[in-house]
């Protein structure tokens, strides 16, 4: 197993955020100086599209690309064309740069609907998708995915995320049953599923075949509750510090690395801390959390 970091871990999110974050190669060359050895290509246009340049700026640094974080509004049957589209063109960047072969991680538009973005950390039945939803929701994943295998042999993983429609295990487990097991994979999130209401550790008894990707974060558990308790939506609670620096909240990482290690997981390990822009010090915390690993055993 080898360890990556990921723009995300210095405030470069998917989301339209207030507040200034730092350039590609201060990112690039914090994560090379402490030891990472990959990153994930962070939003469209944050790191260089052309695969040459990418490339060179990747070697100097003796990292890996591993893949590229796509959000598609995958409720919505009409949005699906245009999230081919931009799946396509993350994908045909991977492809004509990495020497490993990446995965495209696909998710849901993460923070765009209210009621979930409200509700993260504490979803209920009755905000899941309805039957018709999830007929649409998972198509969309399927049809994807085996485009972007199609076009340009790249496999896909989708990323279970709070603030989206996917983010509970039971919502986990029923995408997992409607997508195509050859086309779509699990992009595990530690931190994600703790705060979504699982337990790591058991999602080897269901999806152990379907991990292909895992990303390690973690979840304070009072600042968890807290947000519980007052109703905090996610971004609130992301600024509150839910996801702390590794071994500093509940998740089990030594139990999960064993697990990793029996079900001879030999790809990559992606540290990610999703802070806001201007939280803390990222590249503190990205190195406490590879010293934290290394402390495991990784």
């Amino acid at each position: 197993m080898k360890l990556a970091n990921a723009p995300c871990s210095w405030g470069i999110l998917e989301f339209e955020l207030e507040g200034e974050s730092p350039d590609y190669t201060q990112v690039l060359d914090e994560m090379s100086s402490i030891g990472y050895k990959g990153t994930e290509l962070g939003d469209w246009g944050f790191m260089p599209t052309d695969p040459s340049l990418l490339r060179d700026e990747l070697e100097i640094r003796k990292l890996s690309l591993l893949g590229a974080f796509v959000p598609v509004n995958f409720i919505d049957a009409d949005a699906h064309t245009l999230g081919e589209e931009t799946a396509l063109q993350h994908a045909r960047l991977l492809a004509d740069t990495a020497g490993d072969t990446p995965f495209i991680v696909l998710a849901d538009d993460n923070g765009s609907s209210e009621v979930r973005t409200q509700n993260a950390g504490r979803i209920l039945a009755k905000h899941s998708l309805t039957t018709k939803q999830w007929d649409v929701y998972s198509k969309g994943v399927n049809r994807i995915a085996e485009s972007i295998l199609n076009e340009t042999g790249l496999r896909s993983v989708f990323h279970h995320h709070c603030a989206g429609f996917i983010e509970t295990p039971d919502e986990i487990d029923r995408l997992l049953e409607l997508t195509d097991p050859n086309h779509v994979g699990l992009c595990f999130d530690t931190g994600h599923y703790r705060f979504g209401g699982g337990v790591p550790i058991e999602i080897f008894d269901k999806h152990a075949d379907r991990i292909w990707h895992v990303h390690f974060k973690d979840c304070e558990p009072e600042i968890a509750a807290r947000s519980r308790q007052k109703e905090c939506d996610y971004f609130k609670s992301v600024g509150s510090g839910v996801f702390c620096e590794l071994g500093k909240g509940e998740v089990d990482f030594p139990a999960f690395v064993v697990e990793l290690q029996q079900q001879k997981y030999d790809g990559w390990i992606v540290v990610e801390q999703d802070v806001l822009p201007g939280m803390g010090s990222p590249y503190d915390s990205a190195k406490r959390n590879y010293e934290y690993l290394k402390s495991i055993g990784i």
